[in-house]
């Protein structure tokens, strides 16, 4: 059994109940819960601020039991049990892989009720879906099967809380259909990142934002004002630097971007794309990192005239998904090509609106100037400032045709870096795209 003093009381509540339960005369006295500042446990700040009732601390401590003191419960339950015989009234289950006493709402209901049946409807209220417990996605009632008591359903605590109580911290989510997004980093500095003036303005105060937004929405009050989290598009052609932006704003500010892989979130079964973005949102919230949906028009494009069944229901997921995002407690930025692509409902919702547009004829010079590598030269007859003029071709692109260069450099035994292979490079690039090179 745990030393930790918490689970000291939890042990010593439960026996108190199951001895008066079956001795109505019983003098023993109930314990007294220690408090929080006194747990051993890590406890996040937000359970912290929640102050939570007696019966809140109970049933957070009852649903932790079995990941922290695997045996106390079976050790109490058996103990009394052996004299009792079966006690059904008690609940709880017994897991697949895991075979200790797992309690269940009906678990709580007995320890919680002390006998009076009006008594439970606060318990109910605990496991409810507006509870602080469900809505942040910390304790719930797992689903009962069917026909059987709404009761009878296991009490899960999420696997986030489960390592912040433990670890005082959680690990970086891992990639899986639960956590479809992947953690995306970046070499690069803010100094390899060209962009025009107003465009560099605008995520200059997007990082001010993720600086200092918790310091507006708590210490000055702007919590009560405003709703929480903070929504970007960001929008322009391939190549222009929207992902790297989002990967320099979590490097330069302390948090990790992931990656939303929309191949994982979208599905044509009704429900299951707002399933999936509702548990990725919900795994993110706790992380305090920085999500980014590229390609985003899959999720948030323009709904549709209703023409039959299927239309409905694609406007009423593109509806969910819009209110869902705006009740994302982070920073969600999402790219497009297209701003029009999105739905104008959406545009609304968004704190800022970031224009990426096709670097200019000095920007061009810019990039072609900071792409090469240092262990090369350039050819004398190379006039990079006629070639970024000339040919209007993105940030993206420019590392393309570098990259082929020096292939093609190095193919032969050069260190040079001639226009032949940049003009090639460059025509490359416009065959790609369909365009024809001038």
């Amino acid at each position: 059994m745990t030393d930790l003093p918490e689970f000291k009381y939890l042990e010593a509540f439960i026996q108190f109940r199951l001895d008066t339960y079956f001795d109505s005369k019983s003098e023993l006295k109930e314990p007294k819960m220690p408090a929080l500042n006194k747990w051993g446990i890590h406890l996040p700040d937000e359970i912290k601020k929640a102050k939570l009732n007696l019966q809140e601390k109970i049933l957070l401590l009852l649903a932790l039991c079995p990941h922290i003191a695997s045996n106390l419960l079976d050790q109490i339950i058996q103990g009394k049990l052996a004299s009792t015989g079966d006690f059904p009234q008690l609940g709880g289950i017994r897991g697949k892989n895991f075979r200790g006493f797992l309690p269940t709402g009906q678990t709580a209901l007995f320890l919680l009720d002390g006998g009076n049946f009006m008594s439970r409807l606060p318990i109910y209220e605990l496991l409810s879906a507006d509870h602080f417990f469900a809505k942040k996605h910390i304790l719930w009632l797992e689903e009962a099967s069917e026909g059987e008591p709404v009761m009878s359903g296991k009490l899960v605590l999420s696997s986030d809380y489960i390592e912040l109580f433990i670890l005082g911290k959680m690990h970086t989510p891992r990639f899986s259909m639960k956590f479809p997004a992947e953690l995306i980093t970046t070499e690069m500095e803010w100094d390899d990142l060209v962009l025009n003036e107003e465009t560099q303005s605008q995520i200059l105060e997007l990082q001010t934002w993720i600086t200092y937004g918790d310091t507006l929405l708590d210490a000055w009050g702007m919590g009560k004002k405003i709703k929480p989290g903070y929504r970007a598009l960001f929008y322009g052609p391939p190549g222009t630097g929207k992902t790297l932006t989002a990967n320099l704003l979590g490097k330069y500010t302390g948090k990790e971007v992931y990656r939303i892989d929309l191949s994982m979130v979208v599905s044509k079964f009704i429900g299951e794309t707002e399933k999936n973005l509702s548990n990725l949102l919900a795994k993110a919230e706790k992380t305090d990192n920085i999500l980014f949906c590229d390609e985003c028009d899959a999720l948030f494009g323009k709904r549709t005239s209703v023409r039959d069944a299927h239309d409905k229901y694609a406007n009423q997921e593109v509806s969910y998904l819009l209110q869902r995002i705006e009740g994302y407690n982070g920073l969600v930025i999402l790219a497009s090509n297209f701003k029009s692509n999105i739905d104008e409902a959406f545009i609304r919702r968004f704190q800022s609106i970031v224009h990426f547009p096709m670097p200019k004829a000095a920007e061009r010079l810019t990039l072609w100037e900071k792409a090469f590598p240092s262990k090369v030269s350039l050819s004398p007859d190379l006039d990079l400032g006629s070639i970024a003029r000339k040919y209007e071709i993105s940030g993206a692109e420019i590392m393309n045709v570098v990259q082929y260069a020096c292939l093609c450099a190095l193919a032969d035994k050069k260190k040079t870096i001639t226009t032949s292979y940049i003009t090639n490079g460059i025509q490359r690039e416009f065959q790609k795209g369909g365009r024809i090179m001038r």
